[in-house]
C-alpha cells in the first residue's frame, strides 16, 4: 500500500493533474450550486474533454467534478432551501433555519468543514480497507437491501416533532406511493400513468424536491405578512467563526458520520441520499435534548448529512474500482469513461492499472482540501444572497426552480405538475406535515420494491427469507431499535413534561 501511495502522490501532485483537480472540483462546486444540476450532469459534460487526457489525469478530473458537486450543492440547500442534488436534502433541514436566522456564513462554514474531514475520513478508509469491503459489499443481497430500505424508513421519526409521529408517517406512505408511478420495470406495465404519457417513466425527483422544498418556500416567502425589508437578516462576515463549544459538539458527530456514510457508500445502490438520511436519523435518534431542536438550526443536524455525504461519494468508488459494480448513476458514468480509456475495473485493477487506481485516491484528498479553501473565503459572498429583499429573492428562486427543473426534461407538463406539487406541499406545511418523509418515502420507494420482489421471487413468497442471514438479523434489530428508541425516550419524558 505504502508503494501504491507514493506512486499516487507522485502522478496526482503533478502540475498539470493538480490543474485538472483543481478545475474539476470548481466546475463541480458551481454546478453542483445550480438547482436542477447534479454530478451526473456535471460529469457527463466534461467526459468529452476528459477523452483527450491521459487516463489518470481524465478520471482525476472527473473524480473532482463528482465531489465537487456534492460539495456545492449544500450551498443552494442552506441558503435558498433549494436541495437540486439528492444527498443534500438532509442538509436544508437544519441549514436553512440556520441561513433564515442570520447565521448563513456559520451553515456553510459548518458545511465545509463537516465535508472536508467527512471525505478525509473516508479517504483513509478507502486506502486502509477496500479490498475487504469490496467482499462485504458482496455480502449484500436483495434481504439485506431490503432491509437496510426499511431501516431508512423507519427512521421517519427523526424527521418529525414530538407528537407529530403519524403526521410523518403519512407523508411517508404518500412518498411511497408516488414512486410506484411510472412503468414496472418488472413486468413492463405502466402504473398510475392515467393514460399519459409523461407519467410512463414516472415521477423525476429533482422535479418533486424542488416543487416541496424550494417553490414551496418562495411561496410561503410571498404569503407572509412580515414587512420585506426585515424578512431576511443581513449577514455578517464574522458568523465564519465557530466556537470553542461548538467545534467540540460536531466533531464526534463528523467522525462517525463519515464512518457511516462510507460504509452505506460501499454498498452497491445505497449512495450519499441515503447515506445522508440515515446520518441525519441516527444523530437525532443518539442526542440528548438538543438545543436548538433538530430541524431548527441544530449544527449537529448540518454536519451529519453533509460529512456522510461526502463520505459516501468516496465510498461509491470502493465496488466502481475494484468490483466494477455502479453503485449509483453518477459512478455508471464513471465506469463509462473507465471502459472507454480501455480500463477495466476489478479485483485486479489496483494490480494491472495501480497509477490510475492510487491516483484517484490522493487526488480525492487533494480535492477536497482544494475545496475547502475554495469554500471558505467565498462564504461571505455566498451568504449576501440572504440579504436579497424578499421581493426579489422568491420570484428568483421560483425562476431557477422552474428553468432548473424544465432544463433536465425540457417537457412543460413536469412544470405544471411540479406547481401543483407545491401548492398541495404549501397547504400541508401550513398544517404542520413535513416534507422531507415524503421525500425519504419516494427516494427509498422505488429501492425497496426492486429487492423485495427479488427476495420474494427467490424465496417463493416465503417472507422468513429475509431474515436467513446474519447481516438481515443484525439489520432487522436496528430497525427495531430505530422504532422503539423514540418511544422509549418520549416515556422516559414523560413524567419531566407533566411536571413542567
Amino acid at each position: 500500500m505504502i508503494e501504491g501511495l507514493l506512486l499516487g502522490l507522485s502522478t496526482a501532485l503533478s502540475v498539470s493533474n493538480l490543474l485538472f483537480v483543481a478545475a474539476g472540483c470548481l466546475i463541480g462546486m458551481l454546478i453542483g450550486m445550480l438547482p436542477g444540476l447534479g454530478p451526473i450532469s456535471a460529469i457527463a459534460l466534461m467526459i468529452p474533454i476528459s477523452y483527450n487526457l491521459e487516463p489518470a489525469t481524465g478520471m482525476i478530473l472527473l473524480a473532482g467534478v463528482y465531489y465537487g458537486a456534492i460539495f456545492g450543492g449544500s450551498t443552494s440547500a442552506i441558503l435558498i432551501n433549494a436541495p437540486g442534488v439528492a444527498g443534500t436534502v438532509a442538509t436544508a433541514f437544519d441549514g436553512y433555519p440556520l441561513a433564515r436566522a442570520g447565521q448563513a456564513g456559520k451553515a456553510l462554514a459548518v458545511a465545509a468543514y463537516a465535508s472536508f474531514f467527512g471525505g478525509t475520513i473516508a479517504v483513509v478508509l478507502l486506502m486502509i480497507s477496500a479490498p475487504a469491503l469490496a467482499n462485504l459489499s458482496l455480502a449484500f443481497q436483495s434481504p439485506e437491501y431490503t432491509l437496510m430500505m426499511l431501516l431508512g424508513l423507519s427512521l421517519v421519526a427523526s424527521f418529525s416533532e414530538p407528537g407529530q409521529y403519524l403526521k410523518a408517517i403519512i407523508m411517508v406512505a404518500i412518498g411511497l406511493c408516488l414512486s410506484t408511478v411510472g412503468t414496472d420495470l418488472a413486468s413492463g406495465i405502466p402504473r398510475f400513468t392515467f393514460g399519459r404519457m409523461d407519467l410512463i417513466d414516472g415521477i423525476s425527483f429533482l422535479m418533486l424536491a424542488m416543487a416541496t422544498f424550494a417553490l414551496t418556500e418562495a411561496l410561503m416567502m410571498l404569503r407572509t405578512q412580515q414587512p420585506i425589508q426585515t424578512a431576511i437578516p443581513i449577514i455578517a462576515s464574522r458568523a465564519l467563526k465557530l466556537e470553542s463549544q461548538e467545534i467540540r459538539s460536531i466533531a464526534p458527530v463528523i467522525s462517525r458520520s463519515a464512518v457511516l456514510g462510507f460504509l452505506i457508500g460501499v454498498l452497491p445502490g445505497a449512495g450519499a441520499t441515503i447515506a445522508s438520511f440515515i446520518a441525519y436519523g441516527f444523530e437525532k435518534i443518539v442526542a440528548k435534548v438538543p438545543l436548538p431542536p433538530f430541524g431548527q438550526g441544530n449544527l449537529k443536524g448540518l454536519a451529519a448529512p453533509e460529512s456522510a455525504n461526502n463520505a459516501a461519494c468516496t465510498g461509491s468508488f470502493v465496488p466502481l474500482l475494484t468490483l466494477g459494480i455502479p453503485g449509483s448513476g453518477t459512478t455508471a458514468i464513471l465506469l463509462g469513461a473507465l471502459l472507454a480509456y480501455g480500463i477495466q475495473p476489478g479485483p485486479r485493477l489496483y494490480l494491472d492499472e495501480p497509477t490510475v487506481f492510487w491516483s484517484i485516491v490522493v487526488s480525492m484528498y487533494i480535492g477536497n482540501l482544494i475545496l475547502l479553501f475554495l469554500n471558505l473565503p467565498m462564504i461571505p459572498i455566498f451568504a449576501k444572497l440572504l440579504t436579497i429583499p424578499r421581493a426579489i429573492l422568491a420570484p428568483m428562486i421560483i425562476f431557477f426552480s422552474l428553468t432548473g427543473v424544465y432544463l433536465v426534461s425540457f417537457n412543460l407538463f413536469d412544470l405544471y405538475l411540479m406547481i401543483a406539487f407545491a401548492l398541495v406541499a404549501v397547504w400541508l406545511r401550513r398544517r404542520a406535515f413535513p416534507m422531507a418523509p415524503l421525500l425519504l418515502g419516494f427516494i427509498l420507494g422505488g429501492l425497496l420494491e426492486d429487492n423485495l420482489r427479488r427476495s420474494l421471487i427467490i424465496s417463493d413468497g416465503n417472507l422468513s427469507y429475509l431474515l436467513d442471514r446474519p447481516i438481515s438479523m443484525l439489520l432487522a434489530a436496528l430497525i427495531v431499535l430505530a422504532l422503539i428508541t423514540p418511544l422509549a425516550r418520549k416515556r422516559r419524558r414523560g413524567p419531566l413534561n407533566a411536571s413542567v
